[in-house]
């Protein structure tokens, strides 16, 4: 088999100096999944964006931030790239070194994307995904030294969709996991995400990626996130542009009305300009939206105070 079944767990460290593991989701097998070869593959384009496509074997990369500076507190980050690929460095790694450097203990997924080829259901294969990096990070949260209370979730643009799905369908078990098991996010955090899977409103390819060319009304429904808003999601920070032409902005405004609706604190930024996919950095604006986070995480406890 290919890295992710060697008996190897890597080791290594950025140029930041922030220690980095690599290591497979599932310690099994992977539930849901057919035999088949790993097709998985990565290509760096020219402006050093790294996209993997065909992920059939999912891992976890966790990024430690220095003791003196960490807050006990967690996130999982799942990029984006429509259900198709993984944009895996502006919408994963990148981000995840920034939050070890504040102190935040990040997890970047690499979660499996959807194929008939490798799974038995394509649509719930990221879900479980999602769903089984919660376990983990929760069941080994001492090990990390993590708050099992302080545990998020992070999207970018179809990432944004399968985090909103982890924060707003935790009630339902996709793994097997035992009845008393908490897989609810404590925080979620949304960049640019696809929310809705209304003709009107969705991407349509991330929609047709994960439930085909003709969905079920009722799975269009289930997996529309703004209507799956309960008391219960957690408290959400939201960044979308106005004028992104990818995914419509209208996926983040009504998804922060239906958390208003419900009383969960939400605090969302919008961009006038600067379209879809700007990962850490809008070049449109002088307003830089990682600040705002580093500020919200202040306030919500889930970073040291500055001194």
């Amino acid at each position: 088999m290919k890295k992710l079944f060697l008996a190897v767990i890597l080791y290594s460290f950025c140029m930041t100096g922030i220690a980095q593991t690599v290591f497979p989701l599932y310690k099994d097998s992977i539930p849901n999944s057919k035999p088949g070869p790993d097709e998985e593959s990565s290509a760096t384009d020219s402006n050093g964006i790294v996209r993997i496509s065909k992920v059939s074997h999912p891992t976890l990369t966790v990024y430690l931030p220095a003791p003196d500076k960490a807050s006990g507190a967690a996130v999982i980050i799942c990029p984006g790239g429509g259900y198709r690929i993984l944009a895996a460095s502006h919408e994963g790694s990148d981000v995840a070194q920034k939050l070890a450097e504040w102190g935040i203990t990040a997890f970047v997924l690499k979660y499996r994307l959807p194929s008939d080829l490798t799974m038995l259901n394509k649509e719930i294969g990221p879900i479980q995904d999602a769903q089984q990096a919660i376990n983990v990070v929760r069941t080994r949260a001492a090990e990390w030294h993590i708050d099992p209370r302080k545990i998020g979730i992070m999207g970018f643009s179809a990432g944004g969709h399968l985090a909103s799905t982890a924060a707003t369908h935790f009630v339902q078990h996709y793994i097997d996991v035992p009845a008393s098991a908490d897989l609810r996010p404590d925080l979620l955090i949304l960049l640019y995400p696809v929310i809705s899977f209304s003709d009107s409103l969705t991407h349509m390819g991330s929609r047709t990626n994960l439930l085909g060319e003709k969905p079920d009304p009722e799975k269009v429904r289930e997996y529309s996130n703004e209507l799956q808003v309960s008391d219960n999601t957690p408290a959400t920070f939201i960044v979308h542009a106005k004028d992104d032409g990818g995914v419509k902005v209208q996926n983040s405004i009504l998804f922060a009305d239906a958390l208003r609706i419900h009383n969960v604190p939400v605090e969302m930024y919008l961009y006038e300009k600067g379209g879809h996919g700007f990962g850490m950095n809008n070049k449109t604006s002088d307003v830089k939206w990682m600040d705002l986070l580093q500020k919200w995480l202040e306030q919500k406890g889930w970073l040291k105070k500055h001194k």
